[in-house]
């Protein structure tokens, strides 16, 4: 039996050139609690993030706000010099203060600092894919953008992104410079961004779930969803981790689950859920218990 491979999930064009397996990889669970301060194992974080080339995952998503700057050296130790074809996706725009404490942050030169030293600490002398935290409610969109527009036309920058954002936002967004991804909370128990899944789907933009198992909630046994979830995946021989994120690669074409761990096991367990072939049946009573 070959073995799983990020490969399986197919393969999506950002931007329509830069390609990348569907199933990626987040890394905001190398660090501590909170995004937080060094990991309690970084050998085995190493381990995961060079697993999860072997696996066949060429999209890894980061940000400078993990740790702070931790996971994005933890990405350059493991993996620099980098294999040809990975996409390494960064983000700016948050500042954190201590354990899940943070503020946005979008004034030009605040930006600007962000890439240069993103840039720094991952040895990249361009990011291909670089994803505006958050917006700033008090600084103006055209300042933020525009200094990441400066980036790109610098050739620091290839493609740049949102995260959490609505299809309003985006429009206004792209009147300023083209947006190529998405990056939203969205998972089989949390459906609050379906309108702008619809919208990405209809102009081929990436679409990337963050907390794509509601970190872990959908595993717990109180959890609504959790006995469906639990019957399906035994008859799949499969976990209920598995299955939502089966259950993602399903949901949309546009979509790339960059689901995080800090245990190899896990990792492989993740990337395992790319070769399960569900029924329309199952996945139409997947949908109605959520």
């Amino acid at each position: 039996m070959t073995a799983p491979n990020s490969s399986f999930s197919g393969t999506f064009n950002i931007g329509g050139d830069l390609p990348v397996h569907r199933l990626g990889y987040g890394t905001m669970r190398l660090v501590g609690e909170g995004a937080w301060g060094e990991p309690d194992t970084p050998d085995e974080c190493r381990r995961v993030l060079r697993r999860a080339v072997e696996l066949g995952v060429n999209l890894i998503d980061t940000a400078d706000a993990y740790g702070p700057e931790i996971a994005e050296r933890l990405i350059c130790e493991a993996l620099h010099p980098y294999p040809a074809g990975l996409v390494i996706a960064t983000k700016g725009g948050i500042t954190r203060q201590g354990p899940a404490r943070t503020e946005y942050v979008g004034r030009a030169g605040y930006l600007i600092q962000c890439v240069e030293m993103s840039l720094r600490r991952l040895k990249l002398e361009r990011v291909e894919l670089y994803q505006l935290h958050r917006i700033d409610p008090r600084t103006p969109l055209e300042e933020s953008l525009g200094a990441l527009l400066r980036m790109q036309e610098q050739g620091k920058i290839r493609y740049i992104g949102l995260s959490e954002v609505s299809p309003a936002e985006i429009e206004d967004a792209q009147k300023i410079v083209p947006i190529v991804s998405l990056q939203n909370r969205y998972s089989l128990a949390d459906r609050r961004h379906e309108q702008t899944l619809a919208w990405c789907e209809q102009r081929g933009i990436a679409f990337l779930p963050w907390y794509p198992m509601a970190a872990g909630k959908l595993l717990k046994p109180d959890h609504p969803f959790s006995r469906t979830l639990s019957e399906l995946a035994k008859r799949y021989n499969a976990t209920p981790a598995q299955l939502s994120l089966a259950w993602l690669l399903h949901r949309s074409p546009v979509m790339l689950p960059i689901p995080g761990t800090s245990k190899v096991k896990h990792l492989e367990e993740n990337v395992a859920a790319v070769s399960l072939q569900i029924g329309p049946d199952e996945w139409a009573q997947l949908e109605a218990a959520s």
